[in-house]
């Protein structure tokens, strides 16, 4: 083969004029270094290897992380898990071995990773993502993916997310809050910096010990009693009328038969405190008529439609559904035909893959909806959350308070996008709804 013949089969005339041009127009300070980062930009990416392995989420438990290499570099990804699991989510893969980690190891999950998994996507172009998502739904066979584990799929799948992300360079960000996300951090530092020195006061330094997601859990005995705490906290944080309060009732917990019983999680409960889902909506009317309150997630048992119409038809503020759609492209199709709520609650472990992710939000803000990004209680210091609210400009996202690793990664990811973009980064503001 001649000198031409080889410079005619990989084009590389035409590849190396297009980078001295790109990096002429760029006034590149170091051109060869801007020409070779050009030109293998243009190299088409692809998978050559896979590997998983087990570690520890935020609290202690076995969770799956995986490391995805292409030809252009390697990605890391871990699966995110919750304490609640619900019928209509996909099904996490455990080891079961009472005897290694109390049952819940994920060494099963690693191996078919390792073996089964990556034999099939080693090749593929990792910004294909729906391809990489199905071929794997179709290795799994189910439809709630326990042949594999939803946490195996999600951990790889969000790794060819982050592969695929690095091929591209479009993206905006849309925090809520403030003027700009750098400022919005801020105010949600100072204000849970306020709130501690508050509930340190008024119920002790025990007050402050922190759940899974770095929140306070003082022993207070009604809603009230900690909209108060949070609203003096942003008093004293000097923004008040700039920033607005959500509330998670997590009503699934409280239902017992038709009724709610508010004294469930109360220190000294009487058992007495029992609502139905006429009352509920009465106590949340006033409550968002007495706070600035302008987001309520799951107000209602999982299976209580009735009163999740009745309540959203109401329209005084944001209805977030968590458990009543489990991120469930079938029950968010009934929840948008029958009006049960108007934003949708996305935690992607319940659904399996990016891909899919993808399409429960396309089908909630098609029905316009909003959407919340929202971590679990056993989280990793995986950022990727950050990334996927600014990618699907969900303008929401629920990754807890600042104070645990896990959870401050995400907003310190945030902050490195809107540094990243500079000029480019957009901000909500008052459109944090429906950006």
């Amino acid at each position: 083969m001649s000198v031409q013949e080889y410079l005619d089969k990989h084009l590389l005339s035409r590849k190396i004029e297009d980078a001295v041009n790109a990096a002429v127009r760029a006034k590149a300070s170091d051109p060869i270094l801007f020409m070779s980062n050009h030109m293998r930009k243009a190299v088409p990416s692809a998978i050559t290897k896979i590997t998983a392995r087990q570690i520890l989420d935020s609290r202690g438990i076995p969770t799956v992380e995986v490391d995805l290499c292409t030809n252009k570099g390697m990605y890391r990804a871990s699966a995110p898990s919750g304490t609640a699991i619900g019928m209509y989510e996909a099904v996490e893969l455990r080891d079961g071995d009472k005897g290694k980690f109390l049952g819940k190891g994920v060494s099963k999950a690693v191996k078919l990773i390792n073996e089964k998994i990556s034999e099939t996507l080693i090749g593929m172009d990792p910004t294909l993502q729906s391809q990489i998502d199905q071929a794997m739904i179709d290795l799994d066979k189910t439809e709630n993916k326990t042949e594999l584990g939803a946490n195996a799929i999600l951990a790889v799948s969000i790794a060819a997310c982050k592969a695929g992300a690095a091929e591209k360079e479009e993206i905006m960000i849309l925090p809520i809050g403030a003027n700009n996300f750098t400022e919005a951090v801020q105010m949600g530092s100072e204000t849970y910096h306020h709130l501690k020195s508050i509930i340190s006061e008024k119920y002790g330094s025990t007050g402050c010990n922190v759940g899974d997601d770095g929140g306070f859990a003082p022993n207070i005995s009604s809603f009230s009693e900690g909209l108060d705490l949070v609203k003096e906290a942003i008093d004293r944080a000097g923004y008040n009328g700039r920033i607005k309060l959500a509330m998670d009732v997590a009503a699934t917990d409280l239902c017992i038969g038709r009724k709610y019983d508010l004294d469930s999680k109360a220190p000294n409960k009487s058992g007495q405190n029992f609502k139905n889902g006429e009352e509920m909506i009465e106590m949340f009317t006033k409550l968002c008529s007495g706070y600035p309150i302008v987001s309520i997630e799951q107000p209602f048992d999982k299976d209580d439609w009735e009163h999740s119409k009745l309540f959203s038809a109401l329209g005084i503020c944001q209805v977030v559904g968590d458990d009543l759609l489990m991120s469930n492209p079938k029950r968010i199709g009934r929840a948008i035909q029958e009006s049960a709520c108007n934003a949708l609650l996305l935690k992607i472990n319940q659904i399996g893959t990016v891909t899919e992710a993808i399409e429960v939000v396309k089908q909630a803000k098609d029905a316009h909806w909003g959407v919340v990004i929202s971590h679990r209680s056993g989280e990793t210091d995986n950022p990727f959350l950050a990334d996927l609210a600014v990618g699907l400009t969900t303008g929401q996202i629920k990754a807890g308070a600042p104070c645990r690793g896990e959870r401050v990664a995400k907003y310190n990811q945030l902050l490195r996008i809107e540094e990243e973009l500079g000029g480019q980064a957009v901000y909500a503001g008052e459109n944090w709804r429906l950006p």
